[in-house]
């Protein structure tokens, strides 16, 4: 149990007017008691951790972090490298092939979505444990189908895989950030994911050359025994996270301190810090509803995750095969080649995390966004000259190596700068969503059309895969111009987020008047009758919803906090001057949370910001547009697995090598 000297410390956050004398049940205001001082009563009073301590426990945190989604990862990216062994042994054709692929990245494209819910709701390590046991699962089913020749089987293995893959991804990404989003934030992503990039890049590299040497089931019996490893890691995570959190300081979930207040409500007879840390519990609860208040900044964030699964993942799949057919490759060679597309993230994931939190510049992350946008670009341009002029492969892999290596990483370090910390989990189950949406649509729609390109040539026998060059030259045509919408994007991206945070710190350097004024007339108010203007939320909260908890919360005095520093950056600002305003302004705007960088050097602050109606409005439309998205690459794949799929006697005479 907390101290009274404990209760003191935390005395901005926690003191009530009200009940002056009331300090060991101190009273937790929605707005205000959301930050690492709850860590303090979960202690118990305990001092924090040393920070060498801090620091060693995070970095077992990282550890289980990074082991999560190695098998994962492994099992991803085994397939692109055996797309010629398998329409020669199997009889697989293009659209197969790619509906293999389209399988698992199919259920990416609202798993994520579902998954940042859940681990904002159940937790990061429930979570976790749901998406390594899927993935195991979809795994066997896979090595299954293999083994009986069965595409079929191998489809649903990799559809039932693709439940729990990314998922795993936002748990990951969101244990990182939740450990390290004030200590070298950008090295720890680097860090957690170049162990998930560097097991695509070996499985790609080993792919083929295991088949060569142990049989056609090897790389399927290797990311079986993988994903089984990181399952069994996540047990052991399981069982240690709630010491992991509390013995480094780190700030609980929602799911941790309602355990942690049921702990505490069983074990004590003073009900004090149990209500307190429900309170908090039930402020940090993200509803889907949430992200249509986001802004226009999210939504546009939003749209390039589309376009970058377009450009990203089904050129990773498909390159080994163009390769082969654009340049006349044997199938090891250009898969060995293919393999090097991957290579970049395992070296350029540390750099780019150790160059993001040395330069602070504004906008730095957009400019390498940016840059990475034009290497693709290069790649699919010197991919689509003739190869008769460009003659070798080699500068496109290189070029997309470089550009795709440190570019998936940008998109996952940009959400704390755009969203609020509550809403990390969501975004980036969003992010996933919709990239995986794009990717799913692009690889179906690309092996649809090298099967319709290659009809066209019938004269002499040819794999399920081969045709003429028509249909990779028109592929690739379609990646340039995905890829110059994807520029355009970033930059639309990078122009409304620079927009949006001008806007805001300029509102915020009005506000020590404002926050002053508001302070004294809410301190002679509680003075006169005992009762203070409630927090800026309540003063937004519809009629309609206002419950008798609202209206008690509004009884008690709330001590303005200090302006917001770079030690404190999770500290939430209102922008609006008390509820003389609430009357001409409510039903017209929203009052919702935002980040805002004060200087280009500090960390991203928490501050309340107005969204219009329209802003409001355009996210519901963005929201149902994605959700149409959605329901599309859903529809394409299902019609196409339906007509396409063909059973292993219906491939009989094409696959008997």
């Amino acid at each position: 149990m907390a101290s009274s000297s404990d209760i003191h410390a935390q005395e901005p956050l926690l003191r009530n007017s009200h009940h002056s004398d009331d300090a060991r049940a101190p009273r937790f205001e929605d707005e205000d008691l959301d930050g690492p001082d709850t860590t303090l009563l979960v202690r118990g009073g305990y001092d924090r951790p040393s920070p060498a301590r801090a620091y060693f426990i995070r970095s077992l945190a990282l550890l289980c972090a990074c082991s999560l989604s190695i098998g994962s990862h492994y099992a991803s990216y085994i397939l692109g490298p055996l797309k010629s062994r398998l329409s020669r042994e199997m009889g697989t054709d293009n659209t197969e092939f790619s509906l293999l692929i389209s399988a698992f990245s199919l259920n990416s494209t609202w798993t994520p979505l579902v998954g940042g819910l859940l681990a904002s709701r159940l937790g990061t390590t429930f979570t976790s444990i749901l998406a390594t046991g899927v993935i195991f699962l979809g795994q066997a089913f896979l090595l299954i189908g293999n083994l009986t020749n069965s595409v079929r089987l191998m489809a649903f293995g990799m559809f039932v895989y693709g439940l729990g893959v990314s998922p795993l991804a936002v748990v990951q990404e969101t244990i990182i950030v939740r450990f390290f989003r004030t200590h070298g934030l950008g090295v720890s992503l680097a860090l957690g994911l170049v162990a998930g990039k560097g097991a695509s890049f070996i499985s790609a590299l080993t792919s083929y050359p295991l088949s060569e040497r142990f049989g056609p089931h090897a790389p399927f019996y290797a990311s079986t025994l993988l994903t089984a490893f990181s399952f069994a890691i996540n047990l052991v995570y399981v069982m240690s996270s709630r010491w992991l959190v509390i013995e480094s300081g780190t700030e609980m979930e929602a799911s941790e301190l309602n355990a942690e207040a049921h702990l505490r409500a069983a074990s004590t007879s003073d009900m004090s810090e149990a209500e307190a840390l429900k309170q908090v519990a039930k402020k940090r609860m993200v509803y889907l509803r949430d992200i249509t208040k986001l802004g226009d900044v999210f939504w546009a964030y939003i749209g390039l995750n589309v376009l970058c699964g377009s450009v990203w993942a089904p050129f990773t799949h498909l390159v080994s095969n163009i390769l082969q057919r654009r340049f006349h490759l044997t199938e090891s060679d250009a898969s060995t080649k293919g393999s090097y597309v991957l290579a970049g993230s395992v070296i350029l994931y540390p750099i780019t995390g150790v160059v993001l939190d040395t330069v602070k510049k504004r906008n730095f992350v957009m400019q390498l966004f940016l840059l990475s946008g034009i290497l693709t670009f290069s790649c699919y341009l010197w991919l689509a000259f003739p190869p008769d002029l460009t003659k070798t492969p080699i500068p496109a892999i290189a070029s997309f190596a470089l550009g795709h290596g440190f570019s998936p990483l940008l998109l996952v370090v940009i959400v704390p700068r755009i969203v609020p910390i509550k809403y990390v989990s969501t975004t980036l189950g969003a992010h996933k969503a919709l990239e995986q949406t794009g990717s799913t649509i692009t690889q179906t729609l690309a092996g649809l059309a090298l099967d319709i390109k290659s009809k066209k040539k019938a004269a002499e026998k040819l794999l399920p895969i081969e045709g003429d060059e028509r249909d990779v030259q028109y592929l690739l045509n379609a990646f340039v111009f995905l890829n110059i919408l994807e520029i355009c994007g970033i930059v639309g991206l990078g122009y409304l987020d620079h927009k949006q945070k001008e806007d805001t710190a300029r509102r915020t350097s009005i506000l020590p008047s404002v926050v002053d004024d508001s302070s004294s007339d809410e301190e002679g108010s509680a003075g006169a009758d005992g009762k203070g203007i409630g927090s800026p939320d309540e003063n937004w909260q519809p009629d309609s919803e206002a419950t008798e908890g609202s209206r008690h919360r509004r009884s008690s005095t709330l001590i303005r906090p200090p302006l917001p520093s770079a030690s404190s950056p999770e500290q939430s600002i209102p922008l609006l001057r008390g509820p003389s305003r609430s009357s001409t302004v409510r039903g017209s705007r929203y009052l919702v949370e935002a980040v805002v960088e004060a200087e280009p050097t500090a960390p991203p602050v928490q501050v309340k910001v107005l969204r219009t109606k329209a802003e409001v409005r355009r996210g519901e439309v963005f929201a149902v547009l994605s959700g149409v998205l959605i329901a599309f690459a859903w529809v394409l794949f299902m019609g196409t697995a339906w007509l396409r799929l063909r059973s292993k006697e219906e491939r009989g005479g094409a696959g008997s090598a």
